[in-house]
C-alpha cells in the first residue's frame, strides 16, 4: 500500500496542492479550535485549583455555615476534642485596597492564627520583612501581601483597605507565598475587630489525629444542620462546577470547524476519486482488488487527517497561549480571578485531539473509498460507469434519523450535561443531509413543467433531478455549515431579546448607586442606615430602595447560591416571574427562588424550601411562592422582601441603592448632591459608583455582543468550509462530465452557455441545500433554546427568530455558492471537454 501512496497518491497532491490543503486546513481549524478551548479550560482549572488549594490547604475536614458566619466559640470546643489535632480558625472577607494610583483593586483578605495555620495552610504562612518585628503576626494593623497583591497595589508600607464607606489603614508587614489573586493575610482576632466582625469566623479547618472518623466526630459534636462539613473531595467538586457547562459547550462549539470540516474531506477525496476514476479503473484491471482501492482511498483520508492534526495541534498551543494572556482563562465568562494561568499541555489531551481529527477525516473519507470498491473497471476505462443512486432507502434511513433526533432531545440531562440534547443535534444534521436526495427529487420535479420551454433551465433541471445524489454530495457541507450558522443566530438572539427584556424589569429605576466592586464584597464593602438615610435627603431624590447581597452555601458540593434582599411591593411587577406569585400561608416567609433553584435543588412552587431553614435555623417555614429568571447567578438565587431579610440576620446594611427622581429632577444635579452627601461618610473620600439604567443596560448588552462573538467567528469558518465544499464537489462533477460537456459543444452551445448551465445548476443546488440548511437550523434552534441552554445553565428564554438577518445570510450563501460553481465549471468548456467526445474506446 506505502508503494501506491507513494506514487499514485502522491502525484494527486503534486499535481493539485491547493486542494490538499483546503482539506488539511479545514481539520486543522477544527482541532485547533476544539484543542485551545481545551487547553484554555485545563490551565484556568490548574491554575485556579492550585492557588485555591495552596490558600485552603489540604484539611481533613472543613467547617462552613450555610449562611453568615460561626462563633468563634467553636473554635475551643473543636481544638479540646482528643481527635483534633490542630483547628485553624478563617475569617474571609471579599473587599477593595488603594492602588497607588487611587484605583480601587479586589482583594480577598484573610484572617488567621499564626500559630495554627502552618498545620494546614503552609502558604498562609506569614513572611515578615526585614523591618518588621518578630510579633508582627499578631500587630493590630499589620497585613501581609501575595505576589498578585504586591504587584497590583505596589511596595508601599501603608495599605488602604475599604470597610463600608471607610477605608481602614493598615501597615504592610511582609509577604506571602500563596499564589492566584490579590491576596491580604492578617490577624484573626486583628480582622475581628478592623471589620466588625467580632465572635465571627467564615470557617475552621481541622487537622485530625490518625484513625480519627470524621463521620463519628460529627455525631459527637452535633453542631447542627447550619453547619457544613466539608471534604477536600468536596472543594474540588464545587470548583469543577463551577464553569462545567461554560466548558462543555464552548467545546462542543469549537467542534462545529471539525463537525463540517468532515464534509470538506469528503468532497475533495470525491473530486479526487472523479478525476482518478480511469486511473483505478487500470488498476483494478492490472489486478488491484476493490478491498484493495477502498483502504488506498481511506489511507489517502487518514494521512489528510494526521497533517491536519498535528499542524492544528501546533496551532491550539499558539491560540491558547494569545487567549490566556488577553482575555484570561475563562474567556471572559468571568468565573476566575486573578491574572493569566501559565499554559499547560498535556500529551493526552494532545492525542485525543488528534485522534478526532484522524476520525473526522476517516468519517470524511468513507464514503469516496466505497465509491471506488464499486467501481467497474471495465466500464470505468470506457466512460460508462456512473455512481448508482441510493434510492429510497437513504431517505427513509434520513427520516429514522430524524424521528431518533427528536426522541433524543426530550431526555434528561447527563451528569448536569445536555449530552442527549447534542447528539439530537447531530442526528438531526445527518438526517437532513440523509433526506435531501429526496427531498431534491420531490421538489424539482415541481419546477419541471416551469423550465419546459426553456433549453438551459431545462437541462440543468433534468440533470438535477435525475441525479439526486449528487445534490446531497455538492452541498452537504453547506447544508450542516447554515443549519448550525442559522441555529446559533437564533440562539443567540433570542438569548439577547430575553436579556434584554430581563434588563427592563430588574432596572426599574434610573439611577443606581453602589460602593462594592463585587458580589464577593457584598458582606464587607456596604451602605450604613446612616448613609441611606443622607441619601434619601438628596434633593430630587423622591425615594430610595436597598438591595441586598450575601452567599447562601446550601451544598458543599456546589457553588453557593445568591440570596438578594430586594423591597417587594408588586412581585408580579418587580420579577421577572415565569408565571403569577402564589399566596404564601399565615406565618411562613415569602420567598422568589431563580431557575437554577428549581432545577438543582428541586424548589418548586407552593412547597416550603427545607434548605433555607437550616441555613437560618428558623421556626418559620420558606414557602416558595414563585419562580424568576435570573440571567447573571447561573448556579442560583433566592430573593425575598428585604424587610424579611434584616428580620432574619438583624442587618440593616445594603449593598445597592435604587434611585427614583423627582419628575423635575436634573439627574446630573443628583448626582453631584449624592456625591457631596456622602463624603463624609467615607472620610472625604469618594468611594461609590453611580449610574443610570441606561448605562448598565448598555454595557450588560456591549459585555453580551463581546461575550459572543466567537460564535460569529466560528460561523464564518462553518459558511467558508461548506462553500470550499461546494467548490470542490462540482469540480469533480465538471471533471466527470466532461464527454457530456463535449458533446452540448458539439451539438452548438457556447462556452458561455455551459458556464451558465453549471451556474444554474449550482444555483438550484445551493439554494435546495440553503432552503435544507435553513429548516435544519431552526431545528436545531428550537434545541439549543429549549433544552440545552435550560439543561446547561438553568435558565429559560423565549424564542426570537431574526428573519432579515437569516434571510441575508441565507441569500449571501446562495450566491456564493452559484458562484463558486461558475467558477468551478470554467474548466468545463475548454478543448480539452470538445475532444473529449470524440474518444472511442
Amino acid at each position: 500500500m506505502w508503494p501506491l501512496l507513494k506514487t499514485f497518491s502522491w502525484q494527486e497532491t503534486v499535481h493539485h496542492p491547493w486542494r490538499t490543503a483546503v482539506a488539511v486546513l479545514a481539520v486543522m481549524l477544527g482541532v485547533a479550535l476544539a484543542h485551545a478551548v481545551h487547553l484554555i479550560n485545563a490551565s484556568a482549572l490548574a491554575e485556579f485549583g492550585s492557588a485555591t488549594q495552596a490558600v485552603s490547604g489540604r484539611p481533613d475536614a472543613q467547617l462552613r455555615a450555610r449562611q453568615g458566619g460561626l462563633p468563634d466559640t467553636l473554635l475551643d470546643r473543636l481544638a479540646a476534642h482528643p481527635g483534633v489535632l490542630a483547628a485553624s480558625p478563617l475569617l474571609e472577607l471579599g473587599t477593595s485596597a488603594l492602588a497607588p494610583g487611587g484605583e480601587r483593586v479586589p482583594v480577598r483578605l484573610l484572617g488567621v492564627d499564626a500559630l495554627s495555620v502552618g498545620h494546614i495552610n503552609p502558604a498562609l504562612v506569614a513572611r515578615p520583612s526585614d523591618s518588621a518585628g518578630r510579633l508582627d503576626v499578631f500587630a493590630p494593623d499589620a497585613v501581609f501581601l501575595n505576589p498578585a497583591a504586591r504587584q497590583r497595589l505596589g511596595d508601599g508600607a501603608i495599605l488602604q483597605v475599604q470597610h463600608g464607606l471607610q477605608m481602614q489603614v493598615l501597615r504592610v508587614a511582609g509577604s506571602l507565598a500563596a499564589p492566584g489573586a490579590p491576596l491580604l493575610v492578617m490577624d484573626v482576632a486583628a480582622a475581628q475587630q478592623a471589620f466588625g466582625r467580632l465572635g465571627q469566623l467564615s470557617g475552621i479547618d481541622l487537622r485530625l489525629r490518625a484513625g480519627t472518623d470524621v463521620a463519628a466526630l460529627r455525631r459527637e459534636l452535633a453542631l447542627g444542620d447550619a453547619v457544613l462539613w466539608l471534604t477536600p473531595d468536596a472543594a474540588d467538586e464545587r470548583l469543577d462546577r463551577l464553569s462545567r457547562a461554560y466548558r462543555v459547550n464552548l467545546t462542543v462549539l469549537a467542534l462545529v470547524a471539525l463537525f463540517t470540516g468532515a464534509f470538506l474531506v469528503y468532497s475533495v477525496l470525491s473530486l479526487g476519486v472523479a478525476k482518478r476514476q480511469p486511473q483505478f479503473a487500470l488498476l483494478g484491471v492490472l489486478g488491484l482488488g476493490a478491498g484493495a482501492r477502498q483502504r488506498l482511498v481511506l489511507m489517502e483520508s487518514l494521512l489528510l487527517g494526521a497533517v491536519g492534526s498535528l499542524l492544528g495541534l501546533t496551532l491550539a498551543a499558539g491560540l491558547a497561549a494569545l487567549a490566556l494572556r488577553v482575555l484570561g482563562g475563562d474567556l471572559g465568562g468571568g468565573y476566575f480571578g486573578g491574572g493569566a494561568p501559565a499554559l499547560r499541555w498535556t500529551p493526552g489531551a494532545a492525542l485525543g485531539y488528534g485522534a478526532l481529527g484522524v476520525v473526522a477525516a476517516a468519517l470524511g473519507g468513507w464514503w469516496p473509498a466505497r465509491a471506488v470498491r464499486r467501481l467497474a473497471p471495465a466500464q470505468a476505462l470506457k466512460g460508462l460507469y456512473a455512481e448508482p443512486t441510493r434510492g429510497p432507502r437513504g431517505v427513509w434511513l434520513g427520516l429514522a434519523l430524524l424521528v431518533l433526533a427528536t426522541a433524543m432531545a426530550w431526555l434528561p440531562p447527563v451528569a448536569g450535561m445536555p449530552l442527549a440534547a447534542y447528539a439530537a443535534v447531530g442526528l438531526l444534521l445527518l438526517g437532513g443531509i440523509a433526506v435531501l436526495p429526496g427531498l431534491a427529487r420531490w421538489l424539482l420535479r415541481g419546477l419541471a413543467p416551469w423550465a419546459a420551454g426553456h433549453a438551459l433551465p431545462l437541462l440543468a433541471l433534468e440533470r438535477a433531478r435525475r441525479l439526486p445524489d449528487v445534490a446531497a454530495v455538492a452541498t452537504g457541507g453547506v447544508v450542516a455549515s447554515l443549519a448550525l450558522s442559522v441555529a446559533l443566530t437564533v440562539m443567540v438572539a433570542s438569548f439577547r431579546d430575553s436579556v434584554t427584556q430581563w434588563l427592563n424589569v430588574v432596572l426599574p429605576a434610573p439611577l443606581y448607586v453602589r460602593t462594592a466592586q463585587g458580589a464577593g464584597a457584598g458582606d464587607t464593602v456596604f451602605f450604613e442606615p446612616a448613609a441611606v438615610d443622607a441619601v434619601r435627603r438628596v434633593p430630587g431624590v423622591a425615594a430610595v430602595q436597598g438591595l441586598r447581597v450575601l452567599p447562601l452555601q446550601l451544598d458543599g458540593t456546589r457553588p453557593a447560591v445568591v440570596l438578594i434582599g430586594r423591597v417587594l411591593a408588586d412581585p408580579a411587577r418587580d420579577l421577572p416571574l415565569l408565571a403569577p406569585p402564589l399566596a404564601a400561608p399565615p406565618g411562613s416567609v415569602p420567598i422568589y427562588v431563580s431557575e437554577a433553584l428549581l432545577a438543582l435543588y428541586g424548589a418548586r412552587p407552593g412547597q416550603a424550601f427545607a434548605p433555607m431553614g437550616q441555613a437560618f435555623a428558623s421556626q418559620a417555614p420558606f414557602f416558595v411562592t414563585g419562580v424568576w429568571r435570573d440571567y447573571v447567578r447561573q448556579h442560583g438565587s433566592v430573593v425575598m422582601d428585604l424587610r424579611d431579610l434584616a428580620r432574619l440576620t438583624g442587618d440593616e446594611r445594603v449593598n445597592d441603592l435604587a434611585l427614583f427622581l423627582a419628575p423635575q429632577a436634573d439627574s446630573a444635579a443628583v448626582q453631584r448632591a449624592l456625591r457631596d452627601d456622602l463624603r463624609p461618610h467615607s472620610g472625604g473620600q469618594d468611594l461609590i459608583e453611580i449610574a443610570s439604567a441606561e448605562a448598565i443596560r448598555a454595557n450588560s448588552l456591549r459585555i453580551f455582543d463581546r461575550s459572543f462573538a466567537v460564535t460569529y467567528w466560528l460561523q464564518a469558518v462553518a459558511i467558508t468550509i461548506g462553500l470550499f465544499g461546494v467548490a470542490a464537489s462540482f469540480s469533480a462533477q465538471v471533471l466527470a462530465r466532461k464527454r457530456e460537456f463535449g458533446l452540448l459543444a458539439h451539438l452548438g452551445l457556447t462556452r458561455a452557455q455551459v458556464l451558465r448551465l453549471v451556474a444554474a445548476e449550482g444555483l438550484l443546488w445551493t439554494a435546495l441545500g440553503t432552503a435544507t440548511g435553513l429548516a435544519l437550523g431552526l431545528g436545531v434552534s428550537l434545541i439549543l433554546v429549549h433544552v440545552v441552554n435550560p439543561q446547561s445553565f438553568h435558565w429559560s428564554m423565549d424564542l426570537a427568530l431574526p428573519w432579515p438577518r437569516l434571510l441575508v445570510l441565507c441569500a449571501a450563501v446562495v450566491a456564493c455558492g452559484t458562484a463558486t460553481a461558475w467558477l468551478a465549471a470554467r474548466a468545463a468548456a475548454s478543448a480539452d471537454a470538445v475532444r473529449a467526445v470524440r474518444e472511442d474506446w
